[in-house]
């Protein structure tokens, strides 16, 4: 290691970020190199990245917007980094999430080592017998509406390393390119594309939801994948009232429940047999509602159960008809 660099960074951190980066694919940033382009000058391609990075000269190029199509019809807006960028964001993942994640609470379930959606699925099934409403929240657009100054304290809850915080303050205000070619400055929002933004989606959502449920709502169990999650309640009075304060909780952290997606729903079975407006919820690309279910002894009864959710459904038709199978032998 030269001992004339500002920050001692390991050259094998480096060239294990890029194995993950490669296993992981994805496509060109605004450069237009790809993983296979930007491996056929490997060895000076990651030792310019080591370097700079060593340096504290590190700045990462502008995000590539890609759009593409949602289940309503709208479009998500995906920032794509630039390979080498891809590589010194995971420098960074892998320098502090083991760390990191041991914080984090055990219902939070997106983007973790050794975690799921089936997980999340799992405990929401079980949670939905016990307790009679759950509320369905939606966070409106947030991954690009995370407060940086906050996610920032967040970070320095945990990481002491002036490089790593010098460097993902430089990523959440790196710049983004539209299609057309516009430069857009970003002063919010963490780019759903980014290889550290899952790891700073969940810091940031550890302190402003998970703990803040924890300490003030101790008896409410939740589930939460990244910005999707549940919450379960006893009472409809008890959901009206943690739903309110929930919106007050995410107002004072710059967020905002989406409107029309977010409701309190009974989980309506054989045995809770009162109305409500909403007895159904999508959770994970799975509706929980009422279901015919058959028990051990063979008796049919309603219960409130998940399956694949007609979106997901849709989905994966229209995924399977992209492969252009012929139905030729």
């Amino acid at each position: 290691m030269d001992k004339a660099k500002s920050f001692c960074i390991p050259q094998a951190l480096v060239k294990e970020a890029f194995k993950c980066v490669k296993a992981n694919k994805g496509a060109a940033g605004v450069d237009e190199e790809s993983i296979r382009g930007f491996e056929k000058n490997l060895k000076d391609n990651l030792y310019k990245i080591w370097n700079r990075m060593s340096s504290g000269c590190y700045f990462p190029p502008a995000v590539k917007a890609v759009e593409i199509p949602k289940g309503d019809g709208k479009k998500r807006v995906l920032g794509i980094p630039t390979v080498g960028d891809r590589v010194a964001q995971m420098v960074v993942k892998l320098y502090i999430e083991p760390a990191i994640d041991r914080c984090f609470h055990p219902d939070s379930y997106g983007y973790r080592p050794r975690r799921s959606a089936h997980d999340a699925l799992a405990v929401t099934r079980q949670r939905c017998w016990k307790y009679d409403w759950v509320i369905d929240l939606d966070i409106k657009g947030f991954f690009d509406n995370m407060d940086h100054e906050l996610t920032m304290k967040a970070l320095e809850h945990h990481v002491q390393e002036k490089w790593i915080l010098m460097y993902v303050e430089r990523w959440l205000k790196a710049p983004m390119v539209t299609p057309d070619g516009k430069t857009i400055e970003r002063t919010k929002g963490t780019p759903q594309g980014g290889v550290i933004s899952p790891l700073l989606a969940n810091l940031f959502m550890h302190y402003a939801f998970d703990m803040w449920l924890v300490r003030q709502h101790p008896d409410n169990p939740f589930a939460r994948y990244a910005d999707d999650a549940v919450i379960h309640c006893k009472t409809k009075q008890e959901a009206e009232a943690l739903l309110s304060a929930l919106q007050i909780r995410l107002r004072e952290c710059h967020l905002e429940l989406h409107p029309d997606k977010t409701k309190i729903v009974y989980c309506k079975d054989a045995n809770r047999r009162d109305d409500h407006d909403h007895t159904s919820l999508d959770f994970l690309g799975y509706t929980f509602r009422p279901r015919r279910s058959c028990n051990k002894l063979g008796v049919i009864f309603l219960s409130f159960a998940p399956a694949i959710s007609q979106k997901a459904q849709k989905k994966i038709k229209g995924a399977i008809r992209d492969w252009k199978l012929s139905t030729q032998g």
